[in-house]
This record gives C-alpha cells, structure tokens and sequence, in this order.
C-alpha cells in the first residue's frame, strides 16, 4: 500500500496528537508535565519506524533511517524517563509555567502538548525524505551523515552520562559539573543533540526535496540557543548555583565544545 506525502504527515500528526493527550492526562494526575518530553521522543521512534513501513523508496535504506531515528528516540527517551520523571521532581520548566500560569495551567498545558504534537511530524519530515530515495546505492554524504550521526549519538549519552555520575554524588549538591565534556563546554548534551539533526541535513544532499531536512534542525538549533535550551538552563543554573557558575560561565564555551579559558 502506498501513501502520499501529505497523508503520512496527517497520519503523523494524529498519532502525535493522541500520545500528547495522553502525556496531558499523565501529568494531571501526577502533577508533573517532564512526562512530555519522555512520550515525544518515544513518538518519535515509532513514527520513525511507521514511516519505514508504509513509505516508498529504497528499503536498506529506509531500515537505515528507520533505526538512526528510533534509537535516538529511545535512547533520549529512556535517559529522560530514568534520570528525569521516576523519583524525580517536576522539571524547573515546567514548575516555573505551572507557577505563572495558576488557576490555567491545565488548559495552557493542554494547548502546549498539541503543539509540541504538531511539531513531531514536522522534525519527522527529515526521515521521510531520505527513505523515499529510491537509489540503491548510498552516496558518500550519506555515509559521513551516518559517521555524524554516531558521533553526535555517542557524544550525547557521554554527557548524559557525565553529568548522572556528577550529579549522583551527594558531595557535589549545589556545584557545577566540570567534568569529561563539561570541561569543555556548559551544554556538551545540547551542541551533540543539535549535531544529531544536522546529519540528516549532510545525508539529504543531492536528494530530491533534500532542502526540507533544514526545516528541523533549524528549529531545533534556534529553540536550544535561544529558547529553551540554554537560556532557561543558564538562568536555572545561576539561580542555584551562584557565583560558582558565573565563574564557569567566564571560562567555558556556552555552545561548542572548545577548551576553557585561563584565569
């Protein structure tokens, strides 16, 4: 069975729309909307492997991309559900918005989760347009997209994992991680995350549609420098930590990994 274009991203779409009321009903009745996060990148995956499905093109490499999606989906998904939602209290975010939004939280929320919904078909789109090339034979940009993505994927759980150690240290309550790639950048976790997407970008060059892979990663790159990524983490930070991150702030890179400043 075939599907059009517009169809699959519908069908996305429904799909995502569902599992974001579901994260709303959760975070009713727990009091904690982190779980977003968690089921987004698990929608994620299994649009990844939907679209794989149901999808023209060549089939290694609609495998390919199938699993490159779906993993990153379920690797970040797990990381979140395990070291962020069980035990754990609700993110700063999202307890700052519940704080600010009061007696509306719940319908602000609401309205959120569906458009984080829209959002994942959109972010999808870099799959599709890679799996519905037909060629049988893989190009030379999709295999260095496919060594970025791994080195993108490695050096995310690395951070992830350096900062769970850090921060599973009763000694270092209230200290900033300086550690491994935390020595040479204050987000290693969101410059490898922001890479991820832009392997899809290198792999779609001289693909037909192949301009549409900006689409995500551009959004994703924008929203972790300038949205929600950095700037809510920097505020947090400096709230909690004090001096002692401001300190860090003078001498390592923000964004990119680079090494420190002497002082």
């Amino acid at each position: 069975m075939s599907f059009t274009l517009p169809a699959l991203i519908l069908y996305a779409w429904i799909l995502a729309a569902m599992l974001m009321l579901a994260a709303w009903l959760i975070q009713r009745m727990q009091g904690n909307a982190t779980i977003v996060d968690v089921i987004w990148c698990f929608g994620f995956a299994i649009v990844a492997i939907g679209y794989a499905v149901v999808t023209d093109g060549d089939p290694t490499r609609r495998m390919v991309v199938a699993a490159m999606g779906g993993f990153w989906g379920v690797r970040l998904g797990g990381h979140l559900l395990f070291n962020r939602i069980l035990g754990k209290p609700e993110d700063a975010r999202y307890q700052t918005l519940r704080a600010k939004w009061g007696s509306r939280a719940q319908l602000y929320y609401f309205l959120l989760f569906q458009i984080e919904a829209l959002g994942l078909p959109l972010f999808a789109l870099v799959l599709l347009v890679l799996m519905q090339n037909a060629n049988p034979t893989f190009s030379p940009w999709e295999w260095a997209g496919v060594l970025v993505w791994g080195i993108a994927i490695a050096g995310e759980w690395l951070a992830d994992w350096q900062l769970a150690r850090f921060r599973g240290n009763p000694q270092n309550r209230g200290k900033t991680c300086r550690e491994g790639l935390w020595r040479y950048s204050r987000h290693p976790n969101y410059f490898f995350e922001a890479l991820h997407w832009w392997a899809y970008v290198l792999m779609a060059i001289g693909v037909a549609n192949g301009w549409v892979t900006l689409i995500g990663p551009v959004m994703m790159t924008c929203s972790l420098l300038l949205i929600t990524g950095i700037p809510l983490a920097e505020a947090q930070a400096v709230a909690t930590r004090g001096e002692g991150y401001r300190a860090y702030q003078r001498t390592t890179s923000a964004f990119i990994p680079w090494f420190p400043k002497k002082t």
